[in-house]
């Protein structure tokens, strides 16, 4: 029995953008079609409605991923990026806003329930806020661990180090400590040209095996003479 599912196989762009953009266009800052995906810029206050209105009136019922990147160059350098599926279309469309440090992001935890663990995961990694979450909590990084690691400015070497503490049961921050024969780097591959012969390279400055001329006897072996009746 042949099952005939709504979504089609291959979903196409044509006339979603201007569909989605009459629809929400008074809470958007952009639209457009990049690289073959959907691209909706909305404002952050608004984007509560605009997320509503896809999934309630253009049937996007899947909040599949919240995602952030970091722009520190824009005067507001974090950009949350909210990621549809409508299984009935079978097409995805993005929507996008921006914030800083200091503006929170309205949740959209009243409209998924999923929401909640996404937006710990941005708020954890980037440090952004996001209003109406009432489990704003880190839920990658430990207990105790300080900055958000996502961002660009975030270091990535210093003089501390953390470690989870089992005597204190959380994470503490310690000052970096390194053997001796640790301390000094070098960073050049066998390929840059090293100063130092890496094991097994002290084989190649071996001679080479000449080949044997044809009856000659073998060096380290014994040599047999083989009679008419085939005695040795």
């Amino acid at each position: 029995m042949t099952v005939v599912h709504s979504a089609p196989k291959f979903a196409s762009n044509d006339g979603v953008l201007d569909a989605l953009g009459e629809s929400v266009s008074v809470w958007l800052d952009g639209a457009r079609e990049e690289h073959g995906e959907i691209i909706l810029t909305a404002k952050r206050s608004a984007i509560e409605n605009v997320l509503r209105i896809l999934r309630d009136e253009h049937d996007y019922q899947q909040l599949m991923e919240i995602a952030g990147a970091d722009y520190p160059d824009r005067p507001e350098r974090f950009e949350i990026v909210y990621m549809l599926l409508s299984l009935t279309k079978n097409h995805r469309v993005m929507v996008k806003c921006s914030t800083d440090e200091s503006n929170a992001v309205p949740s959209v935890t009243t409209l998924w329930p999923n929401a909640g663990w996404l937006e710990r995961e941005v708020f954890d990694l980037y440090g952004v806020v996001f209003d109406g979450n009432e489990d704003l909590r880190r839920i990658l990084t430990d207990y105790g661990f300080e900055g958000h690691p996502f961002r660009k400015d975030f270091p990535m070497t210093g003089y501390t180090e953390l470690r989870y503490s089992e005597d204190e049961k959380r994470v503490v921050y310690e000052p970096v400590e390194l053997p001796q024969d640790m301390r000094t780097f070098d960073f050049l591959s066998p390929w840059e040209g090293s100063d130092y012969v890496l094991p097994g390279d002290e084989k190649a400055d071996e001679p080479e095996a000449q080949p044997e001329e044809e009856g000659e006897a073998p060096k380290d072996g014994v040599e047999f003479e083989i009679g008419e009746e085939g005695e040795a």
